[in-house]
């Protein structure tokens, strides 16, 4: 029987969710969502625009806090959005998507005039010449950097590899080529196109909005009704694609494709019927959950022990409401590459095992429980983004669905599920495998990445022999999962602490506590930072360290993978000091799963097998700012020597020795006791420092780790030189690092204030006007609380230090800007940095990064923002221009700066002479890193033995 229509327009939202939501239609057909949340910080909106064209379709997404203050310039174009208030996130996708998103957010509150200005961008655009050509510029500044990415590049290789009448064929992203240079021969103007894209597809009728905001209901639904009832409603229809984007000449496909990356990869994919058709069903959920299982007996698990594969994925992809991709994808080893026909074997023996095995209502129940109560316990996340979210769905669900969209598995018909798991055949497949042992083995080349491929045809007789060739593994479905939680309840915690307590101390470990007093969530958090003086004593340790922590999170995967899939998140993690436990989810089962971590580090022992399967730009740069700024960090080059010398005996040799001196920094927090916190610690001390043969001794006061930050010499440029390591990577990069000072509040929000009212400037000139590249970025930097500037910069227009010059030019440009600053602006960006500020934790893990960062740097400044918040208040105009001209202004007397250059291949030959003509009082040249760091001051660490007496 179907549902009412009036059950169909109430939304369902999640139980914890204590928003008002209202659905409304103007007048010209536009559909609304509005949302009501009293206790938000940010209002927020966003516009779809449901369009569709055979030869072009846009997605378009702008987030900027400069937004209104955009507005105030000009009501340029959409595309002036794109360039000037690129922030956060742009994307403009051609060929594939068929929804436009527009989207906004303010601190401050909604106001008349801020709806009006966003609404007369669907209104009357204007697109302006310089702006369209400085967007189509910035286009293929993003396409160069995808040059080299290995995932756009075979997702480009599927579309070149699909029917040439169907859209997906189509380039998705767009380059100077395709919008510049053929229209521009072809006697085609882009900017009209677009315009003429605005007109045929920009109709009311075709648009869903959604306004997020703290006002109730009514006051925003009048607001929406009087700014967005003027956007036209020319009553178009949606373009409409029926069919599958692949002929019979696409499938029974195998494609040999050259990486950029070393590695082999496999990936099969199935055109299917388009799951959201049986959204409620769940379909592919079921399908994608039996496939991508990783615990015993699943596809990834047999794959794993026989040393083939590394990681397996499966799911639908590049779906649409009318067709739709199944993909697996398995990452193989060298061993899996040399046995492929063996694995796409297993894989069909596995999908044969659910055809014969009959759809399990068990396991639906239990794939649905578990969506069930993720749906309603999930966490809450930034206004912007869920606006966003939201309105991608509003085309595609009833409106009960907006929320909820496919996660809501709740009709089990068995009849639907064996329907697509039957379209997974051999007829009806396209192999794609990727190995740079295909090299020089290839007879095409893809037309907009130039990835080098052949193609074969398969058929169902030859992937028959490989399943029957395929070795005879015990592949069975999963077990029932013992993690899925049935306490939800909330913990009736009296305390109603804003900050960590500092709950116990011993010579074992130290236990910070902070029950939830917020989120009201069935979740806890637990973090134990493993110090291990041993772990960090040499490039040998370091790599040693980093193995285990690795093969520890492999160990783990087979049983912990029920945790993952039932809520419970889990991580162990490499760090400067050792090693991190992480677990994360319900705290009703979260303890189980911690002690079967804790259990695994306490007994490691090294499997031979798995130990030879784990040892296999712009983050250049970054990289060696740290390596010369870190007093204590082992270069990577001196790792990669000692790894080909490594073996699982040295490995099992080590772990008794890293682990013998050892101190916990522990953290926990959520919904669970003091009691609880506590006794969870004192059964973990047990295990490591208790018992007849302790694996663990308490560290002596001189052994307790400190991470110490190198002090640049006042009024120096400092400068560090090297080659790209990729050497067909033609994107030079930079990072351009201002060092200022040790944490501080006031000194803190004039540094903070400084890159906020700096950030939208140099952006626009940096990226926008000189199109340095697409990767431009404007951020503070904080290390081990020293704080500082930092400008990162990768690009192919220019060599390092050419973009080095332009950012020098961009201060002094900037300075003057900051003397002109007017009192009305100089206090909206306070307030602007005030209110970023007292913004509340949107979650649980929000608030635990927070202030596990306080606890890691050893600052314990749980009340930083309120500080901060007092200083800001306090701050003038005139101590901000003083701080610059102190500490940033180029030139001053007590500037500190380090300039990493790293050349691409296009700017190789730039290096020797930038170097010799450098003039020595413009730059001090660190050729050696290491002599460098040793002749260099430190500043102090707020770590250390020192405070754990004070505390």
């Amino acid at each position: 029987m179907g549902e009412s229509r009036e059950e169909e327009m109430k939304i369902v939202q999640p139980r914890c969710d204590k928003r008002e939501y209202k659905r409304i239609v103007l007048h010209n057909s536009l559909e609304v969502l509005l949302i009501s949340d009293p206790h938000t910080d940010k209002h927020g909106g966003c516009t779809n625009a449901y369009t569709g064209s055979k030869d072009t379709n846009f997605h378009f997404e702008v987030n900027s806090d400069a937004f209104e203050e955009a507005l105030d310039r000009s009501r340029q174009s959409l595309t002036f959005l794109f360039i000037t208030f690129h922030s956060d996130v742009v994307q403009f996708l051609l060929g594939r998507l068929y929804i436009i998103s527009i989207h906004f957010f303010a601190l401050q509150k909604l106001t008349l005039m801020l709806l009006f200005r966003f609404a007369q961008f669907f209104i009357s655009p204007l697109m302006s010449p310089d702006a369209t050509m400085r967007e189509i510029k910035a286009v293929d500044s993003e396409h160069q950097k995808n040059l080299l990415s290995d995932a756009w590049r075979m997702s480009q290789l599927n579309k070149h590899l699909s029917s040439v009448d169907h859209p997906y064929h189509k380039f998705n992203t767009g380059s100077w080529d395709t919008l510049e240079v053929r229209p521009r021969a072809n006697g085609v103007d882009t900017r009209e196109e677009l315009l003429k894209f605005y007109k045929e597809y920009y109709s009311a009728n075709l648009m869903q909005l959604v306004v997020y905001g703290k006002d109730s209901l009514d006051n925003t639904e009048r607001l929406v009704e009087s700014k967005f009832q003027h956007i036209p409603n020319t009553d178009r229809k949606p373009h409409s694609f029926p069919g599958q984007p692949c002929t019979s000449d696409q499938l029974q496909i195998l494609v040999r494709a050259v990486p950029i990356k070393d590695g082999h990869k496999l990936r099969v994919a199935w055109p299917i019927t388009p799951g959201i058709r049986y959204y409620r069903e769940g379909p592919c959920k079921y399908v994608g959950h039996l496939i991508g299982h990783e615990a015993e007996g699943s596809l990834f698990y047999v794959l794993k022990t026989l040393g083939w594969a590394t990681g397996l994925s499966a799911g639908e992809s590049d779906w649409t409401a009318e067709y739709s991709f199944f993909k697996v994808i398995i990452d193989l080893t060298d061993a899996g590459h040399d046995h492929m026909q063996d694995v796409v074997g297993l894989l069909f023996k596995y999908i044969q095992l659910l055809q014969s095995s009959g759809v399990c209502e068990w396991i639906f129940n239990e794939l649905a429980a578990v969506c069930e109560t993720s749906f309603h316990y999930q966490e809450k996340c930034p206004p912007i983004d869920y606006v966003e979210n939201i309105s991608s769905n509003m085309k595609l669900y009833p409106p009960r669905d907006w929320l909820s969209r496919s996660s809501l598995p709740s009709t089990f018909n068995p009849s639907t599920i064996q329907m697509f798991l039957h379209e997974l055949t051999p007829d009806n497949v396209r192999i794609f495998w990727e190995s740079k042992k295909f090299e020089g083995k290839t007879d095409s080349i893809e037309q907009w990445y130039g990835t080098a491929y052949c193609l074969e045809k398969t058929s169902g007789l030859v992937i028959q022999q490989w399943m029957s060739a395929a070795a005879d593994e015990h592949l069975h479905l999963p077990a029932p999962n013992v993690f899925i939680p049935t306490d939800l309840s909330i913990k009736d915690l009296k305390e109603k602490v804003t900050c960590p307590i500092l709950l116990r101390t011993s010579s074992y470990s130290r236990l910070w506590f902070k029950p939830d007093t917020m989120f009201f969530n069935p979740k806890a958090y637990v973090k134990i930072d493993f110090h291990c003086p041993n772990a960090r004593d040499s490039p040998k340790s370091e790599v040693l360290t980093d193995i285990f922590t690795r093969l520890l999170m492999d160990y783990l995967n087979e049983y912990a993978y029920y945790a993952e899939v039932a809520g419970l998140h889990y991580g162990v993690y490499h760090t400067n000091s050792g090693f991190e436990v992480t677990v994360f989810g319900y705290n009703h089962k979260l303890k189980n799963l911690l002690d079967v971590v804790v259990d695994k580090v306490v007994k490691f022992e090294v499997k031979p097998d798995r130990f030879a399967f784990i040892k296999q730009p712009y983050h250049q740069a970054m990289y060696y700012c740290s390596l010369i700024l870190q007093d204590h960090l082992w270069p990577w080059m001196e790792q990669l020597d000692v790894l080909p010398h490594l073996d699982a005996d040295s490995l099992s040799k080590f772990i008794p020795s890293m682990l013998s001196k050892a101190y916990l920094e522990c953290y926990v927090a959520g919904n669970i006791t003091h009691g609880e916190a506590e006794s969870t610690i004192e059964q973990i001390e047990r295990a490591f420092f208790k018992g007849p043969n302790p694996v663990s001794q308490p560290l002596f006061p001189s052994q307790h780790l400190t991470n110490r930050v190198v002090k640049l010499h006042k009024g120096k440029n400092y400068c560090y030189a090297a080659k790209g390591l990729n050497s067909s990577d033609e994107n030079s990069a930079l990072v351009h690092y201002i060092q200022v000072h040790q944490d501080d509040y006031v000194a803190n929000v004039k540094l903070q204030l400084i890159a906020l009212i700096a950030k939208q400037p140099a952006y626009h000139q940096l990226r926008s006007v000189e199109q340095l590249g697409y990767i431009v970025a404007l951020l503070n930097r904080s290390e081990s609380g020293v704080h500082g500037l930092q400008f990162i910069i990768q690009s192919t227009a220019k060599g390092p230090r050419d973009i080095d010059s332009r950012v020098e030019a961009f201060l002094t440009k900037f300075e003057s800007e900051l003397r002109q600053l007017s009192e009305d602006e100089f206090k909206k960006n306070v307030g602007s940095l005030i209110d970023t500020k007292l913004e509340k934790h949107k979650n649980l893990r929000e608030e635990c990064r927070f202030f596990w960062k306080e606890i890691s740097d050893g600052t314990f400044k749980f009340d930083r923002n309120d500080a901060e918040v007092a200083a800001l208040k306090q701050l003038t105009q005139q101590e901000l221009v003083d701080f610059f001209d102190e500490f940033v202004k180029i030139g001053a007397n007590r500037k500190k700066n380090l300039s990493i250059w790293v050349y691409g291949s296009a700017h190789s030959s730039e290096q020797e002479v930038d170097h010799s003509s450098a003039e020595p009082s413009q730059f001090v040249h660190i050729d050696d890193i290491f002599a460098f760091k040793r002749s260099q001051p430190l500043y102090g660490s707020f770590k250390g033995a020192q405070n754990l007496a004070k505390l």
